[in-house]
């Protein structure tokens, strides 16, 4: 992926979800290309070969188990979203916990197969933990400011500074309350290599102005 950048998280979301996905996808898509900046998406496994296919850059699954082909009824298979076409998987997000093990297990897994790994952490301790299971990034996300109104960038600069030591260069990936473009420039000028966000763009009125605003910050 191309550095820096803005993953949207599309979520459960109804504008998130089936044709509502796709209209959304390919409004990251326009906005991308005018403004030739770097995009992605996580979206549910149940729509990424549609979005895969009508849109240009990464689309990533919300989550994957650490399971291989086999009596895993329900899970989601590493093989089965890389065959969909998506470039890689969101794991450990603030609303899909898993414990540290089920990380490692996953990164390993989703290794095997070539899908990218961005892995969820609340601080720069557990960033610190995650970054030694080696993924390819790490999304530092303060569970309390996660669909608020107050951004991590102003609200707890520090943490940005720390994750970037711990997690290393052009890996780390910053969300929680992010929603205009002053936040992603200053999360980037902290040391992060792009911001994860979710409903400053799916519950926007007008996504597409939400999106320009938000990549002027990079």
């Amino acid at each position: 992926m191309q550095l820096p950048i803005i993953i949207t998280n599309f979520k459960t979301y109804e504008t998130g979800t089936g044709s509502k996905a796709l209209e959304l996808a390919k409004i990251h898509a326009k906005v991308a290309a005018d403004l030739k900046v770097s995009m992605a998406i996580a979206v549910q496994p149940t729509d990424l070969v549609t979005l895969v296919a009508s849109v240009g850059f990464p689309v990533f699954s919300q989550h994957m188990d650490p399971v291989s082909y086999g009596s895993s009824t329900g899970h989601i298979l590493p093989e089965a979203i890389k065959g969909a076409g998506a470039a890689g998987t969101l794991l450990n997000h603030s609303e899909r916990r898993i414990p540290m093990d089920q990380i490692r297990a996953s990164i390993e897994r989703a290794k095997e197969v070539s899908l990218f790994t961005i892995v969820c952490a609340a601080d720069d301790e557990e960033a610190a933990e995650i970054a030694a299971m080696g993924p390819d990034m790490i999304a530092v996300e303060p569970p309390e400011l996660i669909g608020g109104d107050i951004s991590v960038s102003t609200s707890d600069p520090d943490l940005i500074k720390r994750s970037a030591e711990v997690v290393g260069e052009g890996r780390l990936l910053v969300g929680a309350g992010v929603k205009t473009g002053e936040d992603v420039r200053i999360a980037v000028e902290l040391g992060a290599a792009g911001v994860l966000l979710a409903s400053g763009v799916t519950k926007a009125a007008d996504p597409e102005a939400v999106l320009r605003d938000l990549a002027s910050g990079l």
